[in-house]
């Protein structure tokens, strides 16, 4: 399902919060990645072992020309090891805490409103918006979408915008879900049991008007599926036809003469059949597209 976004939010800002969806649920749960600043900040262990630097190269060189040689090895050996310790530990939380992490959070927070993400649904809600994606990528993965034989414009604009809608309504559609039950989790008096009522049948009608609205996009997505097979069908009669004359040869080079020639020109019938049946298809689509609209 991933991260959906107003469609509004600018192209690369969209596109950075649907590739880090685990990233922006920590920070939903509070996580908080450090300031770029902070990441980049000398510990006072650095600064010790910077300022101790000349020190320890000193005294190894005082060392190594003395018959205490041995020792200096040794204090070498282990100053390195220092070094080579820290490096680690600067990796590390170079790696823990990228600035890449500090510029999603700002983003995100700039942005917050405007998308939503997997934690934001109940199941009943996460799978009627599942439904939803999959009629829209229906549509637009379509070779007659992309071909232009439905409204490819206002797909491109009304469907990100339906997505976006629905999910925005189930996503409070959860939330309310959520808090109802807790509420009678809790145990309910009579007297507030009557009123709990007419909410729980508030939340029962916008589930079933969401659910309106999904299923008008899977009878346009349905629609596009007959235009689509109905295209396909069209291309592959189009390439028999285009072979027809290399079976004539064939055939009048064999003797056969008439023999599967009735049967060859069919194609043609068939091609012209197929032909209004996408016209049809089509058709269709655009009257499923309108109702879609209203």
């Amino acid at each position: 399902m991933g991260v959906v976004v107003d469609p509004a939010v600018p192209p690369g800002i969209a596109g950075l919060l649907r590739a880090n969806a685990p990233l922006l649920g920590r920070m939903r749960a509070g996580w908080v990645p450090p300031a770029e600043a902070e990441t980049q900040r000398r510990s006072p262990s650095s600064v010790l072992l910077l300022a101790a630097t000349p020190l320890v190269i000193a005294l190894m060189a005082v060392l190594l020309e003395s018959p205490a040689a041995p020792l200096g090895f040794l204090l070498l050996g282990g100053f390195v090891f220092l070094v080579l310790v820290k490096i680690a530990g600067i990796s590390e939380v170079t790696e823990d805490h990228r600035p890449h992490e500090r510029s999603l959070y700002d983003r995100a927070r700039r942005h917050e409103g405007r998308y939503l993400i997997p934690q934001d649904f109940d199941e009943e809600a996460a799978a009627l918006l599942r439904r939803a994606q999959q009629a829209i990528a229906t549509v637009l993965r379509s070779h007659v979408h992309a071909e232009g034989l439905l409204d490819a414009a206002r797909n491109a604009i009304l469907l990100p915008e339906q997505e976006w809608q629905i999910a925005r309504l189930l996503a409070k559609l959860s939330a309310l879900r959520r808090e109802h039950r807790e509420l009678l989790a809790r145990g309910l008096a009579p007297e507030a049991a009557a009123a709990v009522r007419p909410l729980q049948g508030a939340l029962d009608n916008s589930a079933a008007a969401v659910a309106e609205r999904v299923e008008a996009l899977e009878r346009y997505a349905a629609r596009v599926a007959e235009a689509e097979r109905a295209y396909h069908a069209r291309e592959q009669i189009a390439e028999l036809r285009a072979r027809l004359p290399r079976y004539e040869e064939l055939l009048a080079e064999a003797g056969a003469g008439t023999m599967a020639v009735a049967e060859i020109e069919r194609l043609a019938e068939d091609a012209d059949t197929v032909e209004r049946a996408l016209l049809r298809t089509v058709t269709s689509a655009h009257e499923a597209f309108r109702h879609l609209e209203g």
